[in-house]
């Protein structure tokens, strides 16, 4: 596998996710411990203070997992998606490429991600591929302009 260098330039990029799931469990402990507060009774900071640790501890699991396992990056070398990670070089055809049955969807999932749309690909060998991502235009585009240059 092709590790991406850092100095290349980012032609597209999707994170899987952003951060601000990891606060959906802080903000419902602090609404748990606020109507505690307002109505009167006793308020157990302690417990309340457990909810939002667990679950802003389990969210943010979930958020890097999710960053890793939807990631979409397109720079002038590589092409990564999910953790697959393939040469440009690699990709002979963009435009005008089926989709045979069976054909490998890059990332290492069985079909593409929830809420994306694929992008086959023709590699060099002749087999085809199918990247991914939710901006499926801006991605072939891109893939496109490094991939199969403007004949003028």
């Amino acid at each position: 596998m092709t590790q991406p260098a850092s100095d290349e330039p980012v032609l597209f990029a999707e994170d899987g996710s952003t951060w601000w799931p990891a606060l959906w469990g802080p903000l419902f402990a602090v609404i748990g411990a606020v109507v505690e507060l307002v109505t009167g009774g006793p308020v157990h900071w302690s417990q309340w203070l457990v909810v939002a640790v667990a679950l802003g501890g389990g969210a943010l699991v979930w958020v890097q997992a999710r960053r890793k396992v939807y990631l979409v990056r397109l720079t002038t070398a590589t092409l990564t998606q999910g953790r697959e990670v393939i040469p440009v070089d690699t990709i002979a055809q963009v435009s005008e490429v089926g989709v045979p049955v069976g054909a490998k969807v890059l990332g290492g999932g069985w079909t593409v991600p929830r809420k994306t749309n694929a992008v086959p690909l023709r590699l060099s060998g002749g087999s085809v591929v199918l990247a991914w991502a939710r901006d499926d235009d801006t991605l072939r585009e891109a893939l496109r302009r490094l991939v199969e240059p403007d004949p003028n």
